[in-house]
């Protein structure tokens, strides 16, 4: 497979649209390609972090691993998406093992080209500074549902994310494992939630793929 042109790919990424030419042949030369083969590490917890990856196509993992082996996925990216960038700001080594959920294609730029273009323009300090900040909201409204919602709760709250009325489709990213443990539940209780969903008449359950049938009952799911 011929090698890709990293600067036709950041274009599209709204970190880099606005970047002019020179800049953006800047931070390309500073891009890697990389094709990772589902199920592969990207990168691993305690690596070092030189830069930060973005995903042109495929699907990523962040994870932790306990010592007795057990997975908490953090977040599940898919194309566009960035993942290393706070890390590579602080300076520390990865605290969480990233790993291809399908065959991928990244880039990493290397982090001297970011601080570079950092220290040229404001605006991109600030889309930089946006995306962690969204990033840091997402991971305290995953705390805040941890703690105040139910497990039951989670799930709709996950179903009604991008699906928010009656007869609109949803259909799972990845496996039900791995979206219970996104949500911090077990896969059993994620199967058990389903189940009293369906025999309640509120969705209907296909494979990976759930129907809302009444959205409004939805909400009001406690669970």
């Amino acid at each position: 497979m011929p090698a890709i042109d990293p600067c036709t790919f950041l274009r599209r990424l709204p970190l880099f649209s606005d970047l002019g030419d020179d800049e953006l042949r800047a931070v390309g030369a500073a891009a890697v390609e990389r094709h990772v083969e589902r199920g592969r590490h990207i990168v691993r917890r305690g690596d070092a972090c030189l830069g930060f990856h973005t995903i042109l196509y495929g699907q990523v993992k962040l994870a932790f691993v306990s010592a007795q082996g057990q997975e908490k996925v953090i977040e599940i990216l898919g194309p566009g998406k960035t993942f290393g960038e706070a890390v590579m700001f602080m300076g520390k080594p990865y605290f969480v093992t990233a790993t291809a959920l399908e065959d991928c294609l990244l880039l990493h730029v290397g982090k001297d080209a970011i601080l570079a273009e950092l220290e040229r323009s404001p605006a991109f300090a600030r889309r930089m500074l946006a995306g962690m900040s969204r990033r840091l909201h997402g991971l305290v409204a995953d705390v805040e549902s941890y703690t105040l919602h139910t497990g039951g709760q989670r799930v709709v709250d996950y179903l009604l994310k991008d699906a928010p009325v009656s007869g609109a489709t949803v259909r799972l990213p990845v496996s039900k494992r791995l979206v219970a443990s996104r949500l911090n539940i077990t896969p059993e209780y994620f199967s058990r939630v389903l189940h009293d969903l369906a025999r309640r008449e509120l969705v209907r359950v296909a494979g990976r793929e759930i129907e809302i049938v009444d959205a409004a009952a939805l909400r009001a799911y406690e669970g």
